[in-house]
């Protein structure tokens, strides 16, 4: 029985190594270190327009799901009031019925001030529970969801900032072994700034965006009995830039780029079995010692916002000796590039590229999509093309949106 609920914890801790290559071990002396957190469907993007630029939305033009990337960009958007669903088939290369669902909507209150709110829903299928006899004890639908809203202030004519309080709760197993197991919950916390300027270029209007977020900033979550064995939530720092550009009456371009990093520690290198460890012991099998890097269990999530930036083991040279920090930590990053253009304010393609180092989840995929708008009604479709054998690959996502009120005219 407890197996079961083990494997069921294991499945939501690692959907993020799902995308991985299936290489693990050791590489001219380098280790292969993926960055795991709890509740990792947090990370997904949600919704098809972001899901079709590379998951860039941190620095794009205003939308309606713009609470899960940056929510300070409501402050320029044109409609009064907006709700959009949008629903994902994930992971369809291993399992059919892990789902992810996602409503968003906001409202503005005047000129100056925006408020908003959103639902996440993630479902992991179904599973089935039994006895050390292999006897069905029940069927369980571990699933997570999270609860958030935002203000958004406009503080200038270019400048906008937000904050965005949620709600977290996972439940793995049900009521099964709850001596063992419980439901993780969590309160979370966004920090959003976004800086919108509009110029000329060769006489044709344009439109320079920089946005900035720090998304899932929480305590940590825990799934025992034992407080002791806690996670940090996908605590991420994003910021990029967008350039729109009105080439004339009916067409319009935008370009985005965006870089992304966990601001949870980096998985530490502790000492093997029989080694000497820093007091002088033997290290015995079993004993977690670090040799390199910060043991987790000992850094705040405050902590973790500062030090992260440079607490990575680091990567080995077998050549010098030595370990590179700064070279772990640029591996890091994730990078995201998009592009949209749009066709008379109602037709638009998207593309756009996500790129992850190998050694920290191997996540490199291309994206594409469409949108059509019409009046008050949206839909946008998106499709994700893995580079290699991946279970992301042929990853779909579908939004509807509905907009009232306010300027019909595109940012």
């Amino acid at each position: 029985m407890y197996k079961n609920i083990f494997i069921t914890i294991i499945l939501a801790f690692t959907i993020k190594a799902y995308s991985q290559s299936s290489v693990i071990g050791q590489e001219t002396g380098d280790e292969y270190r993926v960055i795991t957190t709890a509740v990792p469907f947090l990370s997904i993007a949600p919704d098809s327009r972001a899901g079709a630029m590379g998951d860039a939305g941190v620095a794009t033009t205003p939308d309606i799901n713009s609470i899960q990337y940056n929510a300070a960009k409501y402050a320029f958007i044109e409609k009064d009031f907006g709700i959009a669903v949008s629903y994902v088939p994930w992971l369809r290369k291993l399992v059919n019925d892990i789902n992810l669902a996602h409503l968003g909507a906001y409202k503005k209150l005047g000129d100056k001030q925006i408020i908003s709110a959103s639902l996440l829903y993630f479902s992991l299928g179904d599973i089935t529970f039994t006895d050390e006899f292999g006897s069905t004890i029940m069927n369980y639908t571990p699933n997570e969801f999270q609860i958030k809203a935002g203000y958004t202030r406009l503080l200038t004519n270019d400048l906008s900032l937000s904050v965005s309080l949620g709600y977290v709760y996972s439940n793995l197993s049900g009521s099964i072994g709850n001596e063992y197991t419980t439901a993780g919950t969590a309160f979370t916390a966004d920090i959003g700034a976004f800086y919108k300027k509009g110029f000329e270029i060769s006489g044709k209007r344009a439109n320079l965006n920089l946005g900035f977020s720090i998304l899932n900033i929480g305590n940590k979550m825990s799934y025992s009995s034992n407080k002791n064995e806690r996670s940090f939530l996908p605590t991420t720092f994003k910021f990029g830039t967008a350039l729109t550009i009105d080439i004339d009456e009916y067409n319009s371009f935008m370009l985005t780029g965006e870089v992304g990093k966990l601001l949870v520690p980096s998985p530490p290198i502790y000492y093997s079995a029989g080694e000497i460890g820093p007091d002088g012991d033997t290290i015995s099998a079993g004993s977690k010692v670090v040799k390199y890097g910060n043991d987790p269990k000992d850094v705040s999530v405050g902590t973790a916002l500062f030090s992260s930036w440079a607490d990575a083991p680091g990567v080995y040279d077998p050549a010098t000796g030595e370990r590179s920090v700064f070279k772990e930590e640029w591996r890091e990053f994730t990078w995201s590039i998009g592009a949209e253009y749009w066709y008379s304010k109602q037709f638009a393609l998207r593309a756009g590229y996500f790129h992850e180092s190998t050694m920290k989840g191997n996540r490199k995929f291309y994206t594409v999509g469409l949108g059509l708008k019409l009046n008050t009604f949206g839909i946008d479709f998106s499709y994700l093309i893995a580079k290699q054998n991946n279970p992301l690959e042929n990853t779909l996502r579908f939004s509807l949106l509905f907009e009232f009120g306010g300027d019909n005219k595109k940012n």
